[in-house]
């Protein structure tokens, strides 16, 4: 908000607490400053639940431009707040429902990055009701073809929540049953031994990707605690690679963006072996966007301010919505 064009545009801001009741503008504006002066952690609201508690919040739709959704996972970045945005006919910054639903779910995203080539890390996707009925082929069939050690992760979700590294058969079980708090699907990954690598793609239908970054941590993978709270954690911009390994790596990020219909932005992480090999990761159609987080700092590198890049992705939003009038 402090960062936007104040000459073009004035912020409405909406919260929405962890109950996922809306909050109104006037709400936010006073939790926004208890936040500031550590008077409060977190949106909370205690006497309710859902998006229908205050209906008067969503009132205030009819009167923004567009909206500008920063809501990480579960009903902001899986497509369900892009289509209620859809219904109500408002311009919104970045995917749309279905590209934010295949960035949402990894399983999904996989099978259409493997069908166009893009190497991706080998897996297997285990239902809830599968894993309930058949557990030891289950364990059977995980262990004769992806083994250990693995990762274990919803197939929707983010931030590494519900994440767990399986190095023994002893491991599988609590890791499946953690995941499975998160998502009804999971994948069971090979383990990469492997650099972070990342690039932040902009555009719509001419999407552009920034040079590479990597992240460093010190814990054993890049969990909950390394992303939010270790101070060791480090993004280095550029990354440091081989220029021909880097323009790959810009090359299939692009594709991938483009293969799951994304717009605005998005974050396309890799997996950088020893070798120089590249694999695809993920795509995150709402990465962090604090003025420190990767990909505002990406474009900064690469010429782009962070009020800039807002100013950018709000014109794209409005873009995409014209675009979608002129096809009707």
């Amino acid at each position: 908000m402090a960062a936007l064009d104040t000459n073009r545009f004035q912020p409405v801001p909406i919260g929405v607490t962890r109950q996922g009741t809306w909050l109104t503008p006037a709400q936010t504006e006073q939790a926004l400053a208890r936040i500031r002066s550590e008077r409060l952690r977190a949106l909370e609201e205690p006497l309710g639940y859902g998006i229908l508690y205050r209906t008067q919040a969503l009132t205030t739709l009819r009167r923004v431009d567009i909206v500008f959704p920063l809501i990480h996972g579960t009903n902001g970045e899986d497509g369900t707040l892009q289509g209620l945005l859809e219904l109500v006919g408002v311009p919104y910054v970045g995917a749309g429902v279905a590209a934010s639903a295949l960035g949402m779910d990894k399983a999904l995203q996989k099978t259409i990055f493997r069908q166009l080539g893009i190497p991706v890390a080998d897996d297997v996707v285990i239902p809830a009701s599968m894993w309930r009925s058949d557990p030891s082929g289950v364990r059977q069939g995980i262990e004769a073809t992806i083994s250990y050690p693995s990762f274990v992760k919803p197939a929707n979700g983010g931030s590494s929540i519900g994440t767990s590294k399986v190095r023994s058969a002893e491991d599988l079980q609590p890791a499946l049953a953690e995941a499975f708090r998160y998502d009804r699907k999971v994948l069971v990954e090979k383990a990469i031994d492997a650099r972070q690598v990342e690039t932040a793609v902009l555009g719509n239908d001419e999407p552009e990707a920034s040079p590479a970054g990597e992240v460093t941590f010190e814990g054993e993978f890049y969990d909950y605690h390394a992303k939010y709270d270790d101070p060791n954690t480090r993004l280095h911009i550029p990354a440091d690679m081989p220029a021909v390994t880097a323009d790959r790596l810009r090359e299939i990020a692009v594709e991938a963006y483009k293969a799951l219909d994304c717009a605005g932005f998005a974050r396309v992480d890799f997996f950088l072996t020893s070798e120089g090999e590249l694999l695809l990761n993920e795509v995150n159609t709402i990465p962090g966007f604090t003025p420190m987080s990767m990909y505002p700092k990406l474009w900064e590198y690469a010429g782009l301010s962070y009020g800039d890049l807002i100013t950018r992705l709000i014109e794209l939003g409005f873009e995409r919505h014209r675009e979608k009038g002129d096809a009707v």
